[in-house]
């Protein structure tokens, strides 16, 4: 009997996002899944307060949620964002689609909320246990057992070896462990910028004090602050700043008074709807962000990490968890074609590291187009220029941000799609003063000559739609 097939107990590491939606899947599959989770249980305890920059969850991670059935609930609770609302120090407003009509939008969704009600479904199961302040301090790949610190009760066990699965985030004791074998090799860039979370409360009757379905974004060169809507009225807030230097950092705003003149400055819309701006931003913790990328992410047929484990991101492009959602996808059409677990996983990272890895660096790229370039009048203009492309060339014309968020085209591809769209909304936009007066004749000739050609080329990869 192939491996796969033996429905046999696994381990997941971590009960985050990524670790309880794998859960369901493993569950589904007839297996027993007994889940290790460092923190207590979020749905009986408060943690982590103030360090959760809400989720912009889009057609990857809605598509995962589908397969188990899960997808509806979850819109019950999200708030479409059809574009960003761009806020100018003067407190002038500029809207920007993200797509070429209203259906294209992404959606805010509660990070907690989420995780919680993922948890509950994993239980739901009946296969899926979930085990609290258990932290892995150690893995033995030869024979697949771990040691596991139960926080609760301050003893020490030694759990028989199964199949590993490490879900537990960008600082995963799991790929620590990986570092001891042969051939591991990571690496951990910090952002320069850390985030602090604060709040725009609901006005008047739970009423939003800002445009609903918008992601507001408040951009200011080497910083800014942007927001996201919520159920109840409110908006979370994330400021980010960089650590240190400069004229503004989180080093230098450390009174009050520089607090307060920095956000009548900079964002004086924002700082009349947070009116505990002072004592969130000196009481709450203060973030950092981190890009992961490391090899190889499995050990034979007995461990595999996935998600932030595998590949964290910065946020700024709103795929973090999307990404994480897709690799259970993946993983799970794996376990259809592969009987051992050695092969799932071999093809696992063969299929998701290029594609992990070009999201990462296309989420370190919009960090800087959105704090640097979005209140630009050439960001503005070619943004324009693209929609009516979008709109003229259906089929011919993508952009990079539709493919990611859009569609299931493979990262990588919408990688490249974007160097080679962006050329040509660049070229169109020369010397144009609106985008209603583009060239349709010269966008078809570019269109036709530069990016139909890469689409027909890689065109099963353009097969993998929402």
């Amino acid at each position: 009997m192939p491996e796969t097939d033996r429905k046999e107990a696994v381990t997941v590491v971590g009960a985050g996002l990524v670790g309880s939606l794998l859960a369901m899947y493993l569950a589904r599959r007839g297996y027993t899944v007994e889940v290790l989770e460092r923190r207590p249980d979020m749905r009986r305890e408060v943690i982590d307060a103030g360090r959760s920059i809400n989720l912009a969850i889009s057609t990857r991670g809605l598509h995962a949620l589908r397969q188990v059935g899960l997808e509806a609930e979850a819109l019950k609770h999200a708030i479409p964002m059809r574009g960003r609302m761009i806020h100018s120090a003067k407190g002038e407003l500029t809207y920007q689609p993200y797509g070429k009509d209203d259906s294209q939008h992404i959606n805010s969704l509660s990070r907690a909320w989420l995780n919680k009600f993922l948890m509950t479904e994993a239980e739901g199961t009946g296969r899926v246990r979930i085990r609290f302040k258990q932290r892995v301090t150690h893995a033995d790949f030869g024979t697949g057992a771990l040691t596991v610190h139960d926080e609760a009760t301050g003893e020490t066990r030694r759990e028989e070896g199964r199949v590993l699965f490490g879900t537990d985030g960008s600082g995963s004791a799991v790929r620590q462990e990986l570092d001891r074998v042969p051939g591991f090799h990571a690496s951990n860039e910090q952002l320069g910028h850390g985030y602090k979370e604060l709040t725009i409360p609901a006005g008047p009757g739970g009423a939003f004090q800002m445009e609903k379905h918008a992601l507001h974004i408040w951009p200011r060169g080497t910083y800014m602050l942007i927001a996201l809507p919520n159920e109840d009225g409110s908006f979370t807030c994330t400021l980010f700043l960089p650590w240190k230097g400069g004229a503004v950092s989180f080093e230098t705003l450390d009174t009050p008074a520089r607090l307060e003149a920095f956000f009548e400055e900079q964002f004086p819309d924002a700082k009349r709807m947070i009116p505990d701006l002072v004592d969130a931003f000196f009481s709450r913790p203060t973030g950092s962000m981190v890009t992961v990328k490391c090899a190889p992410w499995r050990v034979g047929g007995q461990a595999l990490v996935l998600g932030d484990a595998a590949h964290a991101i910065v946020p700024f492009f709103g795929q973090g968890m999307n990404c994480g959602f897709e690799d259970c996808v993946v993983l799970d059409g794996l376990l259809d074609t592969r009987g051992r677990w050695e092969d799932v996983f071999a093809d696992f990272e063969r299929l998701r590291k290029t594609n992990a890895d070009a999201i990462a660096d296309m989420a370190v790229e919009n960090f800087i187009e959105m704090r640097d370039s979005t209140g630009s009048p050439r960001f503005l203009l070619e943004k324009a220029v693209e929609k009516v492309l979008l709109n003229a060339f259906p089929g011919e014309f993508v952009s990079r941000y539709t493919l990611v968020s859009f569609s299931r085209v493979p990262y990588r591809l919408a990688y490249e799609v974007g160097a080679i769209a962006g050329g040509i909304v660049s070229e169109l936009s020369e010397g144009l003063a609106r985008a209603e007066d583009v060239n349709l004749e010269r966008a078809g000739q570019l269109i036709r000559g530069r990016l139909v050609p890469f689409m027909k080329e890689h065109a099963d990869g353009f097969r993998t739609q929402g």
